[in-house]
């Protein structure tokens, strides 16, 4: 962060000596939770200056409440299951492997976003934690309003990412893209793979996609892998990309959905905006 972006005053939300999280203390740095709108966050960074910076940033904003800290992967873990956030700003350095860590705490807390923190960019790590379903990933010095921004958007469900990431993420589709048509074999999907696949390449996650089909989260995890291996794909991104470049599911019409006990039609829609499908994708919890 800038030079007006942390704090150097103010009390810790997370005791060093214990190893669970702790509730944000009454004081400094918050505001009355209205229900109107109110963007609750945790944040877990290792920097206890850092975690009061954001708190003194925050708590000039009305729609943006701190709800609870956390100084290593285990306190995240514990903050995100006793505290209702909507976002987690979460460091990278937390745990040696933020990639996996990522995909932990969504399939942890569904509904929960996670803005990751690196130190400086990283294309490898910024293009796996993309993939694995990172809503927003920012580095170590973005402007507090560039901040503040980001939760917003990442809030309303858009994927945040710097402008350098979003040249790697869009080299990474043209290197797609560019592969010859023959490099992969050609594959024929089933009606429910097809509609699956479709519900991915909208952005859907596994729960969601139960319910527009009309079965569990784990058969939809089953066809997933069928899906991948199919494909010669490794994750949603990769897939929603492919897709998009061998046009799978194009043309199909807008999947309704399935009454219980009812059937769907093996059909939906896809978008044609390959960016914007990837990201939709990406931003999903990855099976």
């Amino acid at each position: 962060m800038g030079s007006t972006s942390v704090g150097s005053s103010g009390n810790t939300l997370v005791s060093a000596s214990t190893s669970t999280a702790v509730g944000v203390e009454p004081g400094e740095g918050l505001q009355p939770d209205d229900g109107k709108g109110t963007i609750r966050v945790i944040v877990a960074d290792t920097q206890a200056i850092f975690r009061a910076g954001l708190r003194k940033i925050f708590a000039l904003e009305d729609d943006i409440r701190v709800v609870g800290q956390a100084e290593s992967l285990d306190q995240t873990v514990a903050a995100i299951q006793k505290f209702s956030a909507d976002i987690v700003i979460f460091e990278a350095a937390l745990t040696p492997n933020p990639v996996d860590a990522v995909s932990d705490l969504l399939r942890q807390s569904a509904g929960c976003h996670i803005v990751v923190v690196l130190q400086e960019p990283d294309q490898e790590m910024t293009l796996d934690l993309f993939r694995r379903g990172a809503h927003g990933i920012v580095s170590r010095e973005i402007e507090p309003e560039v901040l503040v921004e980001c939760l917003r958007k990442v809030a309303q469900g858009e994927p945040w990412l710097e402008s350098r990431a979003v040249a790697w993420v869009m080299q990474a589709y043209r290197t797609q893209g560019m592969r010859p048509a023959g490099s992969r074999p050609k594959v024929s999907l089933t009606p429910k793979e097809s509609l699956i696949v479709s519900c991915v390449t909208q952005g859907m996650k596994n729960k969601e996609i139960a319910l527009r089909v009309g079965t569990t989260e784990q058969v939809v995890k089953n066809y997933l892998r069928k899906v991948y291996d199919k494909l010669g794909v490794a994750d949603r991104l990769e897939l929603a990309l492919y897709c998009l470049n061998h046009r799978v599911v194009e043309g199909m019409a807008q999947a309704k959905p399935a009454a219980p006990g009812q059937p769907t039609n093996g059909h939906a829609a896809v978008t044609t905006d390959a960016p914007a499908a990837a990201a939709a994708a990406a931003s999903g919890s990855r099976s």
